[in-house]
């Protein structure tokens, strides 16, 4: 009688329990096949602290809790020994985390050129607003802190008037008063929430007109370069977009959603964005966007 068919099926049998291991899948006392359980929102919480806490620079990172991850982007500058540091911020819950590269670097686009200027930088503007008879514009947080008034034009010969309020990092989002009257403020928008898998389009003052997808809500993102930081709450997208676009409307169709943040890549090889909701922001300075 022969036992290599046995020997076989043996080896069959590790072989496939190990591949089951491997996949989360795991025999319960009946010998049925069941997954592995998906991270609830404390073990959730417990890994997207502690990726805050490893100081690595350069990464964004969003809790998706319909796979039961955080997931986080990391971009180029991040080096072997600091991934491997985000991975052992998930101890012996790895399956809560899961880490994903992108080219280029995150940092906040801002830049020299037209559109809206302040000191040595141009941004872009955002959306108009108002309260009563006083008529505003949003921008980035990151513009607002680095100029305190801002022009039409890099000879700053048009002025349209002081930051009254800015608020980077944490938020991004800074608004400025229309102090001159001979400037239009056209309006056309109303205030919403973005969705995962919106079709969304952004407009900025170096790139122009671009499309792309919302992928994540509620990302943070921790800044490399200058001005730095960590901001909390974005929109997380597809859209490419470039230095001086920051500030720049994010919208779907009338509804205005959010202002350019940062981000990595560029509008040759696209890369991954970031926007401040605009709610936010209307609702931190009591404005209106029309």
């Amino acid at each position: 009688m022969s036992i290599a068919p046995n020997i076989r099926h043996r080896r069959l049998g590790g072989i496939l329990a190990a591949a089951a291991v491997a996949a989360g899948v795991f025999a319960s006392s009946t010998g049925v096949a069941t997954a592995a359980p998906v991270p609830g929102a404390a073990a959730l919480s417990a890994v997207s602290d502690a990726v805050d806490l490893s100081g690595v620079d350069g990464i964004a990172w969003y809790t998706d809790a319909a796979s039961g991850q955080v997931v986080v982007t990391a971009d180029s500058s991040v080096s072997s020994a600091e991934l491997a540091t985000l991975q052992r911020t998930a101890k012996t819950n790895t399956r809560a985390l899961r880490i994903e590269r992108t080219a280029g670097t995150f940092s906040p686009l801002l830049s020299a050129g037209d559109a809206i200027y302040g000191g040595q930088y141009r941004c872009s503007l955002g959306f108009n607003a108002r309260s009563g008879s006083t008529y505003y514009l949003l921008t980035a947080g990151h513009c607002g802190v680095s100029a305190s008034t801002w022009y039409t034009n890099s000879s700053h010969t048009t002025r349209i008037g002081p930051v009254t309020g800015a608020s980077f990092p944490g938020n991004d989002y800074a608004i400025v008063r229309y102090d001159n009257t001979s400037l239009s403020h056209p309006g056309g928008f109303t205030v919403a929430d973005a969705y995962v898998g919106e079709n969304v389009t952004r407009r900025g003052s170096t790139t122009g007109t671009h499309s792309g997808r919302v992928t994540a809500l509620n990302a943070t993102v921790r800044y490399s370069g200058s001005p730095g930081g960590t901001v909390s709450g974005l929109i997380q997208t597809t859209v490419c977009a470039e230095g001086g676009d920051s500030g720049g409307p994010l919208y779907d169709g009338s509804r205005a959603l959010g202002l350019t943040s940062g981000g990595s890549g560029n509008c040759s090889s696209g890369g991954t964005t970031f926007f401040q909701p605009v709610r936010e922001a209307a609702n931190a300075y009591g404005v209106t966007i029309y």
